[in-house]
């Protein structure tokens, strides 16, 4: 189990305890510095309390377990999905539909390797986006097992 998969794991029954969703877990590495970023939401939104609130059950959970899941330095960051947020699951895909959203894929499709559009439909194994082709809008349909990430977008 990797680092974010075990962070997971450990963050969610924290957030559901504190009536947050858990939507992400990034563990990124710039420049010197490692950053363990996760992304809360609730119905009605999060404001800084929340982050901080689970900013500090989460690091009091992180710093008590043995072993370190993360050995070394790193820093800790709680925050909103923002506008953009990730759609990391096949529920929050499911819930987007009818939305504009970002894909960037495994590999290319058609030459290119994401699409911006409006998630039209989600089934078990893909997903059909209507995109823009050039000057017309056409319907994209990408299996799943293509698809590296996906979050909303804001639309320009």
């Amino acid at each position: 189990m990797n680092t974010v998969d075990k962070v997971k794991e450990l963050s969610q029954p924290v957030a559901s305890e504190l009536g947050y969703d858990l939507v992400d877990v990034d563990y990124v590495k710039e420049g010197k510095n490692w950053f363990l970023r996760l992304y809360i939401d609730k119905p009605e939104g999060v404001d800084l309390d929340d982050c901080a609130l689970f900013s500090e059950k989460i690091g009091e959970k992180l710093d008590a377990i043995e072993p370190d899941p993360i050995p070394h330095q790193y820093y800790l960051e709680v925050s909103s999905p923002g506008a953009e947020r990730p759609l990391p699951t096949d529920e929050d895909l499911k819930n987007a539909i009818g939305q504009y959203i970002h894909v960037k894929l495994h590999g290319e499709i058609n030459g290119r390797g994401s699409f911006d559009g409006t998630l039209k439909e989600w089934h078990e194994g893909y997903i059909v986006m209507t995109v823009k082709d050039k000057t017309r809008r056409k319907d994209l349909e990408i299996e799943k097992k293509h698809i590296a990430k996906a979050r909303l977008a804001i639309e320009f």
